[in-house]
């Protein structure tokens, strides 16, 4: 069988992290809530200037809630998983989080802050 035409010949395949509500969240004071997103975005921030963490923000309207923020790393699914688990968010119970490989066109994307590649250049295996 002929290779369908509308699947590129490359993709870069990029490293996403999404942070989801945790279910079972515990309640915290107000104060407490500021000073763990406080920690959570210096966490972060540290984390873009070590070159790790590519692109993040939170996310707006969306079909489930619980979805809190998206991020792409430039690391492998492990490594993007054990930084994760370093989040002050994830390690107070508030937020939890998906790792996963996102598969764009080759040469969709282009991140002009970023020194170096992002993502793996790979074909789709044939069938």
């Amino acid at each position: 069988m002929a290779r369908d035409p509308n699947i590129p010949d490359a993709f870069d395949v990029y490293t996403m992290v999404l942070l989801r509500r945790a279910p079972d969240a515990p309640a915290m004071s107000d104060e407490d809530l500021d000073d763990l997103q406080a920690r959570h975005l210096a966490y972060r921030a540290e984390l873009k200037r070590q070159g790790v963490l590519v692109a993040n923000g939170p996310l707006g309207e969306q079909s489930d809630v619980a979805m809190r923020g998206l991020s792409i790393y430039a690391c492998d699914l492990a490594e993007a998983a054990r930084l994760s688990d370093g989040d002050p968010s994830v390690q107070a119970g508030r937020l939890t989080y998906d790792v996963f490989e996102w598969w764009v066109g080759a040469g969709t994307l282009a991140f002009p802050g970023v020194e170096g590649q992002v993502g793996d250049r790979r074909s789709m295996p044939d069938d």
